[in-house]
């Protein structure tokens, strides 16, 4: 019975490597020069730290910038509230990863609501959909594309 997962995920080398580039771009930019500014990550928690606010605001353009280039999409971004501690401005973002209870619900009544000869079902923090026939999990997916859902979705483990 074909089947597929509706996984939304965010490989911790990439984020690695757009953290690195973006502390490059960072260093060698004029308006940065002499100014105390790096990114710090933590697991899937992004933290930049820069002198003033409209700089944490800059470095989280470059940031955004180096996602996008990756192929990662921003609208897994949760961005805080820059907090000034002593002389630093700090501005934590967390990548959203793993789809929530509340959303995998959303998703398996959008599919039920369709009425798609498929079954979802909610497997941790994904969805797995199965059905009969091909073109069935192909409609769900093309369904999902279409919805307007807050988090970007991966269509993994597609199997026949």
């Amino acid at each position: 019975m074909p089947s597929f997962d509706v996984v939304s995920k965010v490989d911790k080398q990439v984020l690695t490597n757009c953290v690195d580039q973006s502390t490059r771009v960072i260093t060698t930019r004029f308006d940065f020069k002499g100014v105390d500014a790096k990114f710090e990550r933590n697991e899937y928690v992004v933290t930049l730290i820069a002198e003033a606010e409209f700089q944490v605001n800059q470095m989280l353009d470059v940031f955004q910038g180096a996602l996008h280039k990756a192929g990662i999409d921003i609208a897994c971004l949760e961005v805080g509230k820059p907090v000034m501690s002593g002389k630093l401005t700090k501005m934590p973002v967390t990548v959203r990863t793993g789809i929530e209870a509340d959303l995998a619900r959303k998703i398996v009544k959008m599919i039920k609501d369709a009425k798609l000869k498929v079954q979802a079902q909610i497997q941790g923090d994904e969805v797995r959909v199965s059905g009969k026939k091909r073109d069935d999990l192909q409609q769900v997916i093309a369904l999902l594309r279409a919805s307007e859902i807050e988090m970007p979705l991966q269509y993994d483990n597609f199997r026949d």
